[in-house]
């Protein structure tokens, strides 16, 4: 880590102890935002006096007084720095999630309040590309809900029985073998178009593609494509899914377990998370921590916009 002066082999509370001074995350988030100093957000100057009681700077030649939160997902918050950046540790470094109501207890806040900081940092958690997969890719598809036996006894009634798709979100999923990484998206079915649209869009053509034996990967004659009918077998040679299917593992025992029930529209925040710490699983807490904090900047999440009340 470059900017973040402690140990890579740092705990919470360690964190928790190096972040209690305000100067230090303001020096923290400061170095993460603005790689060569701070600046106006109003008019790029440099020309800066900083304001040792108030945390802030004024600017020399606008004279615009703006803090460090400004421009970045921390953007009209009154939480102090020190919960914020221990929340976002806690977030990044435990393995099955860590759901809005600890939050509240550990930083003494709001539920709600808790819930709107854990999704502004999984905004920060998001990582788009336009680099295409070429090591290998599984792809796959799972769905998430509830169970029928939680649900209310109307909609119990119109349930399919089974495990069919009724009332449930489909996520999609692709794993590069090669490079580990994995990348999830909600699909709106299980059709053919949305399916290899996403393949298409995220894997280089020529590539090796492994998948199960659904009907809607028929036709994808770019690539090097081999199914595994997961009613003989699970896995022949080097043709199976199984990495991905950990995956699944993973992202519904966070889901279980810690979040309980994830509202349809929210849920591609819960991939974004889940996602973000597989792919960097090999990384320190610390390291998985900076790379978060790293991503803070040019991101925005208003509370209207998260729960739909403004257009966006």
């Amino acid at each position: 880590m470059d900017t973040v002066n402690f140990n890579e082999k740092s705990g919470l509370m360690e964190a928790i102890r190096y972040f209690s001074d305000p100067m230090v995350c303001l020096d923290a988030v400061s170095k993460a935002k603005w790689t060569d100093g701070p600046e106006c957000p109003r008019c790029q100057s440099k020309r800066l006096s900083f304001l040792k009681t108030r945390l802030m700077w004024t600017c020399l030649d606008c004279r615009k007084q703006f803090s460090v939160k400004v421009g970045t997902i921390f953007e009209d918050s009154a939480i102090p720095l020190d919960k914020w950046l221990t929340a976002m540790w806690m977030l990044a470094s435990c393995k099955n999630g860590v759901s809005s109501y600890e939050v509240a207890r550990a930083l003494n806040v709001t539920q709600k309040t808790a819930w709107f900081m854990l999704h502004r940092i999984r905004y920060a958690q998001h990582h788009g590309t336009f680099d295409k997969m070429s090591g290998g890719v599984e792809a796959d598809e799972t769905f998430i809900g509830g169970k029928a036996r939680n649900m209310h006894a109307a909609k119990r009634a119109r349930k399919i029985r089974g495990r069919g798709p009724e009332g449930k979100a489909i996520v999609f999923g692709l794993l590069d073998r090669e490079t580990g990484e994995a990348r999830t998206m909600v699909v709106k079915s299980r059709k053919k178009n949305p399916l290899q649209d996403q393949i298409r869009a995220n894997v280089a053509a020529g590539t090796k593609l492994y998948t199960d034996a659904l009907r809607s990967y028929d036709g994808l004659d770019e690539y090097a494509h081999k199914v595994i009918d997961h009613a003989e077998a699970y896995v022949d040679g080097n043709v199976h899914t199984n990495r991905l299917e950990n995956f699944w593992s993973l992202l519904k025992r966070a889901i279980k377990g810690t979040y309980v029930s994830v509202e349809p529209f929210h849920l591609y925040r819960y991939l974004d998370e889940q996602t973000f710490r597989f792919n960097e699983r090999k990384d320190t807490d610390a390291g998985r921590f900076q790379k978060v904090l790293n991503s803070v900047a040019g991101k925005r999440l208003t509370w209207n916009l998260l729960t739909c009340q403004e257009a966006g």
